[in-house]
């Protein structure tokens, strides 16, 4: 099959398109002017088209003639910096141009793939998530431009799909971890919520800032974070492997087009449960704390929709993850391709 695949440069898209070549698939890519940062693609067989999204052109000349879209390219909170502006006419109109190009076309399109975001949920509340979330239940409260821009990403894709009967699979990503990037989560690290905790005010923020400090030795150390009530923070991510392993699993299903499927690992971590493994591989102390005066990190996604309609099983748990990733950092991993966040 002929794959476009937007966003080949980054973390997930060059992945992406090393699985589709392994898997026999013809692929192509479309790399956006202003970054062209494709050293990691070196040595794949793919065609590289220069463009923007936000160029009509462009987007028609990557387009012609694929039997699949792997739409990925977008600005995103991780890269810029971006102005309101740029997310607008890089995320919302670039998909529309997408779309317009697709079916104008695609009369031999057989998938047109939209990459969403779990940052379309409103999931950081107090007391955490009582439920996992459901991508067919849970409303969508974007908080911010980004996800604002994929939520009207999506409505243009379900819009496609009814007027047009363009073979659109919605996908919403968790948090993606890729490389050794785990080893250097934020919240796992005393460091972090030391800064998170500077200058705020109120009794119960300044006990924890207080108990923050004495544990800081001049080391790092890393951190089970709890709850006022001293129930562990609990989060769902995903391993980049497990977001290529949907597109694999979905692509080309009947079962797949018109739906919006979450991925993610196979199931969520909790901070008891991680640190004190992380801390032994990493040779690092721990410290356990109640985190007053702060919403916490608590939930976690329902896949069975996924499992039941593409055959959707990640691999990669939180500890898989972990060992992954000093592999990685050691030289030994050799099914990812190390890549910046882009």
């Amino acid at each position: 099959m002929k794959i476009l695949v937007t966003g080949i440069s980054g973390r997930i898209g060059a992945n992406l398109a090393k699985a589709l070549i392994d898997a026999g698939h013809e692929v192509r890519g479309l790399v956006w002017t202003k970054d062209l940062r494709v050293e990691k693609l070196e040595g794949l067989p793919v065609k590289l088209i220069e463009g923007s999204l936000v160029n009509a052109a462009d987007v028609n000349q990557a387009v012609e003639g694929v039997e699949a879209i792997c739409h990925l390219g977008a600005a995103f909170q991780g890269g810029g910096p971006f102005t309101n502006e740029d997310y607008f006419e890089i995320n919302a109109r670039g998909t529309f141009n997408m779309l317009e190009a697709a079916r104008e076309n695609g009369d031999h399109l057989e998938h047109f793939f939209f990459a969403s975001t779990d940052a379309t949920y409103s999931k950081y509340v107090p007391g955490g998530m009582s439920h996992p979330i459901r991508e067919d239940e849970m409303p969508q409260q974007p908080g911010g431009w980004y996800a604002l821009s994929k939520v009207l990403g999506e409505e243009m894709c379900r819009g496609y799909y009814r007027s047009y009967r363009l073979p659109i699979t919605i996908f919403r990503f968790a948090n993606v971890s890729a490389g050794e990037e785990i080893l250097n989560f934020g919240q796992f690290r005393l460091s972090q919520w030391l800064k998170t905790y500077e200058g705020r005010a109120g009794e119960a923020a300044s006990q924890t800032r207080q108990q923050l400090q004495e544990f800081w030795t001049g080391e790092e150390r890393l951190l089970i974070a709890r709850d006022e009530n001293g129930r562990s923070y609990k989060k769902h991510i995903a391993d980049v492997r497990d977001i290529v392993l949907g597109f694999l699993s979905a692509l080309g299903k009947p079962a797949a087009i018109g739906e919006t499927f979450q991925l993610a690992a196979p199931k969520p971590f909790t901070w008891e449960e991680t640190i004190p493994y992380l801390a032994d591989k990493l040779g690092m102390d721990y410290v356990d704390v109640r985190l007053q005066d702060n919403t916490p990190t608590y939930y976690e996604f329902d896949l069975s929709k996924g499992a039941r309609l593409i055959g959707y099983a990640p691999q990669f748990d939180i500890f898989k993850m972990i060992d992954s990733a000093i592999a990685f950092r050691e030289g030994n991993a050799t099914d990812v391709i190390p890549t910046q966040i882009s």
